[in-house]
């Protein structure tokens, strides 16, 4: 399966304003990782650009070696990026089990069905399977509309992983989420990383949550690459400690 993201150099303007500044970054494959920093550092910036939504202005996005820098938004998700979002981005009159068929079947271009009232038994299987290992196989016929916060979030992630992504981005999985929420999401996270074992980067401002869950964090600060290293290397780096996290979670 894979999964080595690489960015080079990657580089977003807006006229005179510089939203991403020369990124360089590596994500081994089956890694789990994060991604802080100050509001307007660039993280969503930098999802936008590894994904296609966003024209890159320089540098290189490659997986597993092969450039899709400036590819069609279909054909990355194609090649293996998948990404939820802060926002649940969902059929809203769905139920939970049609929107992920019809995920499917569109990933797969067989959009003459997409639409039917019995989807075919590989393509139930499939939905039934990521059901399963998000948690929702209990809400497998409520309309997406009537889902509650938290499971929205959940579905927008199933809706990700049923495209089987080798790389999976999460801008802020549990953003909206009181604290038991949080952490009952965050856990969901990571066991379907195990479950996966797919490249899995996040962007999290819950420094509790980064620094119990990820292996390896990068720090964003003015669109570029501030600091990166293991989450204990990160509490302990003076200049992410002073621009960021504040005396509170340095060690």
């Amino acid at each position: 399966m894979s999964g080595r993201l690489e960015l080079q150099g990657l580089r977003k303007s807006f006229g005179g304003v510089v939203a991403t500044d020369d990124v360089t970054l590596g994500f081994e494959p089956g890694t789990l990782s994060a991604i802080i920093g100050p509001n307007g550092a660039g993280k969503t910036t930098l999802f936008h650009l590894i994904t296609g939504k966003l024209p890159v202005t320089a540098g290189r996005v490659l997986l597993d070696g092969a450039e899709i820098t400036g590819l069609d938004r279909r054909e990355i998700v194609r090649r293996g990026i998948g990404r939820a979002f802060q926002v649940a981005n969902l059929f809203p009159s769905f139920s939970v089990q049609d929107s992920l068929a019809a995920a499917l079947m569109a990933h797969a271009g067989r959009t003459a069905g997409l639409f039917s009232t019995f989807p075919p038994p590989d393509v139930q299987r499939q939905a039934e399977e990521v059901m399963e290992l998000c948690g929702l196989t209990h809400l497998s016929r409520t309309e997406a509309r009537h889902l509650s916060h938290g499971d929205q979030k959940l579905l927008d992630i199933a809706l990700a992983l049923a495209l089987n992504p080798k790389v999976l981005l999460l801008d802020e999985p549990t953003a909206g989420m009181g604290p038991d929420e949080r952490w009952r999401m965050i856990e969901r996270v990571y066991r379907l990383w195990e479950a996966r074992k797919l490249t899995l980067i996040f962007i999290e401002h819950d420094m509790d949550i980064v620094f119990k869950i990820a292996q390896s964090v990068r720090v964003l600060r003015y669109g570029a690459v501030l600091a990166e290293g293991t989450p204990e290397e990160v509490r302990r780096n003076p200049a992410v400690v002073e621009a960021y996290l504040g005396a509170e979670h340095a060690l």
